[in-house]
């Protein structure tokens, strides 16, 4: 599958199939594709906690405002940072743009193998950092639900998509 057609079948998917667990051989594959990502100046200042215990992950659903997809999908990544507070030349925290990198990559490459996968900013970071005893000086950017979808990935319904005149311009801003 070439890079493309993972991005067209990549969907946020909010309902899995339950008894179709993500092999450790697979997760390696997705967590080796947010490894490879690229970070500014090369920090790669980025940790991933892996969540696979049922349990755990059941606990995360009041911390995910009561989310219930996020206690199906076989395993959650919380995307995590904070060993720098490095700030790019164009005035943003390189670890969030780092980490939302690291995080796609991942997310596509869970497409690639069929996997489904779910971005979650809706959380509340100290319940989470609790629950996975992440440190206080350390943030967890995003979640990442990752499970085999309870439908075929392509036959998932994808929302619309804008036109491409209405998001892109050359040269100067002529929105």
């Amino acid at each position: 599958m070439g890079v493309m057609e993972a991005i067209k079948i990549r969907k946020s998917v909010r309902s899995y199939d339950k008894g179709h667990k993500v092999s450790d051989t697979d997760l390696l594959k997705i967590l080796e594709a947010g490894r490879l990502a690229p970070s500014a100046k090369n920090i790669q200042d980025w940790r991933f906690v892996v969540i696979k215990d049922k349990a755990l992950l059941t606990k995360l659903v009041p911390a995910c405002k009561d989310q219930q997809f996020v206690a199906e999908g076989s395993v959650v990544i919380a995307g995590c940072s904070g060993a720098t507070d490095y700030i790019m030349t164009c005035g943003q925290q390189a670890y969030t743009v780092d980490l939302s990198i690291a995080l796609e990559h991942m997310a596509l490459m869970a497409a690639e193998l069929g996997i489904g996968s779910c971005w979650i900013g809706a959380f509340y970071e100290d319940r989470v950092k609790e629950l996975l005893h992440v440190p206080k000086d350390v943030r967890i950017v995003d979640l990442l639900v990752l499970g085999y979808p309870d439908k075929e990935l392509s036959k998932i319904v994808t929302t619309t998509r804008k036109d491409m005149k209405e998001i892109v311009c050359y040269d100067k801003w002529k929105f």
